[in-house]
């Protein structure tokens, strides 16, 4: 997403919000394609406002997740392979959302899945199912399955929403929908990948988010190159706030680059 209403590049046309998104953030999650494959010229276009080591986490189509759950989906599978094409180099990875009912029973689906898939792309897989957060052997069997890959396991950080009731209507749809699951903060790569959301009160946010500093602190010191999206109910403040927390993380870090300087929006004018 780069295109939120509440975000300083929305008065831009379209085709130039990713590029000014890109200025303050150099990661981005794909969620767009989890819907429909884009069209290839769109995905170029993608290409054209980004730079080669700007990172897209790219979520399949749920035809192949939800749907076709993993199943016979060479076809679509070879469409979207095709149509991200032009990002070369930007696909950070490719990221393998699964449903909640995704259980330790199909995890030798997704085995056969991830042994099918080219190796010219990084993967990353989300499950949401309690078993593999509260069962130690299920857990290990999905860790054995991913690291027979070398795929990530993509936590998604819910815990500080949850820790008390909601107070807006953003975090009440947001109470409905997003899955509560337990902490998980283990990197199963040299390229780990986060969620986290937190609260439309950005102190709370920060707050949540503590722990994360501390866990991508000793990420990047092991030589890893962690990836951290940060999200709230309403997501007016996300490219504030991760902006806050790449600077939270370079001041213990100091040799972690610093992000771009964001492209000032110039007022729309008639001439």
């Amino acid at each position: 997403m780069w295109s939120h209403r509440s975000w300083p590049g929305h008065p831009l046309p379209p085709a130039e919000r990713l590029r000014h998104y890109a200025s303050w953030c150099d990661a981005v999650e794909g969620n767009t394609t989890f819907y429909a494959t884009p069209a290839r010229a769109t995905v170029s276009s993608w290409a054209a406002q980004t730079d080669p080591d700007f990172r897209f986490v790219l979520k399949l189509p749920k035809v192949i997740t939800h749907e076709r759950r993993l199943t016979a989906v060479g076809e679509p599978l070879s469409a979207f392979l095709d149509a991200i094409e032009p990002l070369g180099p930007r696909v950070h990875a490719l990221w393998i959302q699964l449903p909640g009912s995704f259980a330790p029973t199909d995890v030798a689906t997704l085995r056969r899945f991830l042994g099918q898939l080219p190796q010219s792309h990084r993967y990353a897989v989300e499950v949401r199912h309690p078993a593999f957060f509260g069962d130690a052997h299920a857990a290990g069997l999905l860790e054995a399955t991913l690291a027979g890959a070398s795929a990530e396991w993509i936590p998604f950080d819910t815990t500080a929403f949850f820790a008390s009731p909601p107070t807006s209507d953003a975090e009440r749809d947001a109470w409905t929908r997003k899955p509560r699951v337990p902490l998980r903060s283990l990197a199963l790569t040299d390229r780990p990948i986060v969620r986290y959301l937190g609260r439309d009160d950005p102190t709370r946010t920060v707050e949540g988010w503590q722990r994360w500093i501390d866990v991508t602190v000793a990420w990047l010191r092991e030589g890893r190159s962690p990836t951290m999206f940060v999200h709230t109910p309403d997501n007016a403040d996300a490219p504030v706030l991760a902006r806050r927390f790449h600077d939270e993380v370079r001041a213990r870090v100091p040799e972690l680059d610093a992000l771009p300087e964001p492209i000032p929006v110039e007022p729309l004018t008639l001439f």
